[in-house]
């Protein structure tokens, strides 16, 4: 069921939004691809306008959320009327695989034929691919370097040398007239 426009909105205008959601790490790129499918039939189903997707790939979250310190972040920047929020929201809390989300109204009254399309079928296609994260990389790479002799956790001795020594003082001369 669509939502009425709302009377403040302009004719012929959208809003622009955009949503974050963040899935569980464990999540295969197939999954991450029929979320973003569901999602992507959710807003153009309802007459919006999907302007970028943007897989900001696999992060440490700042605190636990649903049992995961790690999760896949998605992005997505699109125009829409207020009702298409809601659904796809909706959709998003039905989905196991996602543990968050956020919308956030970017602007009012946007011409919808003046803005420019970012996306198309590659960029769709590479929004469901998941890269590595970076500590999953180190851990399967192994430590190569070997570990140093300094017993110093700031790596060695090479200040102690730099200092400037005083020279010492000379004893004072007396001049005998």
């Amino acid at each position: 069921m669509a939502r009425l426009q709302s009377l403040a909105d302009k004719p012929g205008t959208s809003r622009e939004y955009e949503t974050v959601y963040i899935l569980r790490p464990n999540t295969p790129n197939e999954g991450v691809a029929e979320v973003n499918n569901r999602i992507k039939g959710v807003i153009e189903g309802m007459g919006g306008k999907v302007i970028k997707i943007d897989n900001w790939g696999k992060r440490r979250l700042a605190y636990e959320v649903a049992k995961e310190r790690k999760g896949i972040y998605l992005y997505w920047l699109y125009l829409a009327q207020p009702g298409v929020v809601e659904e796809t929201e909706r959709n998003l809390r039905m989905l196991d695989s996602v543990i968050r989300y956020l919308t956030v109204k970017v602007d009012e009254d946007v011409d919808v034929e003046a803005r420019p399309i970012e996306i198309d079928d590659t960029s769709f296609e590479k929004a469901a691919q998941t890269a590595a994260d970076e500590e999953d990389l180190f851990l399967s790479r192994g430590s190569d370097e070997s570990p140093s002799d300094d017993d110093d956790e700031f790596g060695g001795d090479e200040f102690e040398n730099d200092v400037p020594q005083a020279e010492p003082a000379a004893p004072p001369t007396e001049d005998k007239e």
